[in-house]
């Protein structure tokens, strides 16, 4: 049987010890921790900060496992959401230098997952991302691969408001489309973070 937890954006204004001792409370074996810089979200669910990895020092990494032994709660995966294929050019290199800290810190807690999108210049048709996709997601999965951590993909649509449209902000919506992204980027570092509730509302 699959181990049972929640992604603690739920719990968003509450601290990493309250998360913890709810899910204990009421018998979650794991967590999803979400790994946002800190700063103003921009949509709900983001910009929650349960594991800041900017000020993860070797102390923190000690108390964090500690706590979580202390626990019996294990963390699943670690959660940051970027948007890497965006327009502007500065939010895409901010979102891939911090999806790398995330991808170092889960290393470094002996967390093998870190969950996120694909991403997408929502004003472009897939084939016309594809190149840019190709290009920016190759080094950062080697960069996964050389942790030992995996990259599993969230398949959310991400087009809920007027500036998300006509694309989305997700391009790995359909299984056309992750057919492609596993014949095309070929690593084994690379899943789905599979949520079926986006295929339901998107009538596949």
């Amino acid at each position: 049987m699959n181990d049972l937890g929640f992604v603690t954006a739920i719990l968003g204004d509450q601290s990493f010890d309250y998360v913890l001792q709810t899910a204990q409370k009421l018998g979650y074996s794991c967590i999803e921790v979400m790994c946002w810089p800190i700063g103003k979200a921009d949509r709900r669910y983001a910009g929650v900060t349960h594991i800041d990895v900017n000020q993860l020092s070797p102390a923190d990494r000690k108390t964090l496992l500690a706590k979580l032994d202390d626990s019996g709660v294990s963390i699943s995966g670690m959660g940051y959401y970027p948007n890497a294929l965006s327009p502007d050019e500065d939010e895409a290199k901010a979102g891939i230098s911090h999806l790398r800290k995330v991808i170092e810190a889960a290393a470094q807690l002996n967390v093998n997952l870190v969950t996120s999108f694909i991403g997408r210049d929502w004003t472009r048709s897939v084939d016309d991302n594809w190149p840019r996709l190709l290009e920016t997601w190759g080094p950062i999965l080697e960069f996964s691969e050389s942790h030992g951590v995996r990259i599993a993909i969230e398949n959310c649509p991400m087009f809920f408001t007027s500036d998300e449209w006509p694309g989305g902000k997700n391009i790995a919506i359909s299984p056309s489309i992750w057919r492609r992204l596993f014949k095309d980027l070929s690593s084994d570092a690379l899943g789905l973070n599979y949520d079926p509730s986006h295929l339901v509302w998107q009538q596949m």
